[in-house]
């Protein structure tokens, strides 16, 4: 048996115990019921018929409604209305029942359905929609011939009124528990029962159950078999050998396009990958071997000397991309990396060895294989990737300077200072590493300066990447020339700066981390990786990351649109674009990186959704996802403001729109895979007072 589902009016829904098995008469009855392939509604109905309790409310509630029923049964419409609310009243378990105040009985039943008893010309209003009866497809939680029998005589009453009552019925089943057993849990037709917002599971992953809202928000797996099959074989076939063991995938297989670097196994661009790979469960074909091959393999590319022209970077640098070659003088296979040296800009991937670290501590914590991060070469890989970053120098901020192309933006898009990504993801690594660090020799040296960088960090960005309308309307009253500590414009941000398409962008409720905070600059801009990044790693309070997740509802046409997902918002057009991609051919308005729609990254939203207790919204943007990118055929990304159209130079087959697709669905069917990818709130982090205002 499976779980029982609660839909409740406030929160949403949860598990409870499992229900008593059926004897073997109810076993007999069931079977008898359904001889056929049972309907969602027809197992309510009955489920409704072994409920016989009733609390003294419901009694006085009923005897109350006969009386009523009585002297309004000249109206047809009304007496089938006062019939259908019974019969619902009766399908609530008793526990239900108990839990109503007779104030909230009144509030939820009284106005709705004895209101409508005033008048007989009341039009049909429920979300626009036509009445039940009406739908074609549908099958409301109570039968209609079921609701006909219970009036008497088998009448049927097709006015108007009896439309009217069957829609306020269907508000009302909305807080009927939903008895889900096996026959009927996997039925196509259940789909259409909407998720409820739920408690937020973001405190306290470490004793998170990993079945505890599994049922909850479980997607219809039925619908979208084949589209899951396609893609978990699309990704086995994206697979790179060295030496007869998968050590990556390539970034895409598109037959019709030239390879160029696409022929390559991408740091970055793994880690949907990996994470798909770990999730899945072993029985299904999980293979955590290629994650742990692949960092092991990109441990070894972090050794090589790195040169570009006469300079040689410094020793922690990770790999952007590897390939595997063919030595045919030699007779064996090579690996070939690329540290930049082969990019449009020539610029060194600061992000690749945040994600090798944090796709590092996923395995850990998925495999329980602490060995890996153990092992002597491994923790010194991860020193030299902190040494890099956590070197004294001129900097007077906690955040990482950074060239423009230094991450998944690898274009000219003027992100160059320090972008919310790399320091999210900066963020991110620090504390997984701290997680995996040995306090041996330098090593307890070294979690004493990512204690101190962590706190100044999140103090950092919590408070001047912070922006709402409070915020906004305080910036847009900064006094500019400030001096001394008592500066409030501490950047001399100058007011005539902010963009007018902020002041109409941002709601009332909502908030986000914007794209840049240097000197007399900020970049107002909606970068998607960096704030999903900050919910994830928790950069963000949790009050902050449920602003964020406001402002993607508020704003859905705008960061979703008809695909998801904007991975920059808006787009740079005009004048803006010409200075500052330089007349970029690719990142033209609303196209790849200039506002284009990215497939891939459905992973980050789910997980970000999930965390703050929202998979409604991750729902509803893989659902859109799911109806055409598999038709498509798995573009890289999609072009126009509301990402309608294939991107013109956008590869097919290509396998992080796959993994991130994968991932998404891995994660709402089972949300425990969400443990793999976030981390909670540190509280050994200092709490100062913010000065930023908070949208709740």
């Amino acid at each position: 048996m499976r779980d029982i589902i609660a839909v409740t009016k406030e929160s949403g829904a949860v598990p409870l115990p499992s229900p008593t098995p059926f004897s073997r008469d109810g076993e007999k009855e069931l079977e008898a019921f359904s001889g056929k392939e049972m309907e969602p509604a027809d197992s309510l109905f009955y489920l409704q018929q072994k409920e016989e309790r009733r609390t003294p409310i419901a009694e006085q509630l009923l005897e109350t409604l006969e009386k009523e029923s009585d002297e309004a049964s000249e109206k047809s419409s009304d007496f089938s209305a006062l019939q259908g609310f019974k019969s619902a009243w009766y399908s609530l378990p008793s526990a239900e029942k108990k839990n109503f105040k007779e104030d909230e009985v009144s509030e939820c039943f009284e106005e709705p359905l004895l209101g409508s008893l005033e008048t007989d010309d009341v039009k049909s209003t429920h979300n626009g929609e036509a009445p039940l009866e009406s739908r074609e497809g549908e099958n409301p939680s109570i039968p209609k011939e079921k609701c006909q029998d219970s009036i008497g005589k088998g009448e049927s009453y097709k006015s108007q009124e009896e439309n009217e009552s069957t829609e306020k019925l269907e508000k009302l089943n909305k807080m009927v528990r939903v008895h889900s057993y096996e026959k009927i849990v996997d039925d196509a037709s259940v789909a259409h029962i909407p998720l409820k917002s739920c408690a937020s599971i973001g405190t306290n992953f470490e004793n998170f159950e990993p079945n505890s809202i599994y049922s909850a928000i479980k997607l219809n797996n039925t619908e979208n078999t084949a589209m899951m099959e396609e893609a978990w074989e699309t990704l086995k076939k994206s697979y790179v050998y060295y030496k007869g063991l998968p050590v990556g995938t390539l970034a895409a297989m598109d037959p019709t396009a030239e390879a160029l670097n696409y022929n390559q196994v991408f740091v970055r661009d793994f880690v949907p990958s990996g994470l798909a790979c770990l999730m899945r469960p072993a029985s299904a074909g999980g293979d955590p071997e290629i994650v742990k091959n692949f960092l092991l393999k990109t441990l070894h590319l972090q050794g090589w000397e790195k040169r570009i022209d006469n300079f040689t970077l410094g020793e922690g640098v990770m790999p952007a991309s590897f390939k595997v070659l063919y030595d045919s003088h030699r007779q064996r296979e090579t690996l070939v990396a690329d540290f930049g040296g082969s990019a449009i800009g020539r610029v060194a991937p600061v992000d690749s060895g945040f994600w090798w670290i944090i796709l590092l501590r996923s395995y850990t914590k998925c495999t329980h294989d602490y060995t890996l991060s153990e092992k002597p070469e491994v923790q010194r890989g991860m020193k030299l990737i902190l040494n890099l970053c956590l070197s004294d120098g001129f900097d007077t901020f906690p955040t990482l300077l950074c060239a423009d192309g230094c991450s998944m933006i690898d274009r000219r898009m003027g992100i160059y200072g320090y972008p919310i990504e790399i320091q999210a993801l900066f963020y991110f690594a620090l504390r997984c590493s701290r997680q995996m660090l040995k306090p041996e020799r330098d090593g307890k040296e070294l979690i004493k300066r990512i204690d101190k960088r962590i706190t100044a960090l999140s103090y950092h960005i919590r408070n001047y990447y912070w922006l709402d309308f409070t915020q906004l309307n305080n910036i847009y009253r900064y006094k500019t020339e400030e001096y001394s500590h008592t500066a409030v414009n501490k950047f001399n941000v100058i007011p005539e700066s902010i963009p007018d398409w902020v002041f109409d962008f941002m709601p009332l409720r909502g908030g986000y981390l914007i794209g840049n905070v240097s000197p007399a600059r900020m970049d107002f801009r909606w970068f998607l990786v960096g704030n999903c990044i900050a919910i994830l790693s928790s950069l963000v309070t949790p009050a902050q990351a449920t602003t964020i997740m406001d402002l993607i509802e508020e704003r859905w046409e705008d960061l979703i649109g008809e695909m998801p997902l904007k991975i920059v918002y808006p787009a740079l057009e005009g004048h803006d674009w010409r200075t500052v991609t330089g007349f970029d051919p690719k990142n033209t308005r609303w196209s790849y990186h200039n506002g284009g729609t990215w497939p891939a990254l459905i992973w980050l939203l789910t997980a970000a959704c999930i965390k703050t207790g929202r998979p409604q919204i991750a729902k509803r943007a893989i659902e859109l996802l799911e109806q055409r990118l598999s038709k498509d055929g798995w573009p890289e990304y999609y072009d126009g403001k509301a990402g309608r159209y294939v991107g013109k130079q956008a590869r097919r087959y290509q396998t992080w729109s796959i993994s991130g697709y994968l991932v998404a669905k891995l994660m709402i069917e089972n949300p425990a895979n969400l443990l793999i990818i976030s981390l909670e709130e540190d509280k050994r982090i200092s709490k100062p007072k913010l000065t930023r205002s908070i949208s709740f």
